[in-house]
């Protein structure tokens, strides 16, 4: 498998609107680590924010708002909220 920067990008929105907990993304990210390749020209990007968010079941490290909004734009993607009320 290869990781490239859309595959990351849509694990972390994945995670930011909960249709994945932590412990699923920290899983996924620490599989990536160890058997996944990398986007070309992106090996050291991808594997910096992989091995952070492997992390981030550590109390001391976690996985802010502030995190995911840093990883997504330095992937090349500005987030936009929005408000959807419930129903």
């Amino acid at each position: 498998m290869i990781v490239t920067r859309k595959l990351l990008v849509e694990m972390l929105l994945k995670y930011i609107n909960r249709s994945i907990n932590l412990s699923e993304l920290v899983d996924w990210s620490e599989e990536m680590v160890r058997e996944a390749d990398f986007e070309e020209g992106y090996f050291e990007l991808i594997e910096d924010i992989l091995a952070r968010i492997g992390l981030a079941d550590v109390r001391e490290f976690g996985l802010t708002w502030d995190d995911c909004y840093d990883y997504l734009h330095k992937l090349g993607y500005d987030i936009k909220v929005e408000l959807l009320e419930v129903k």
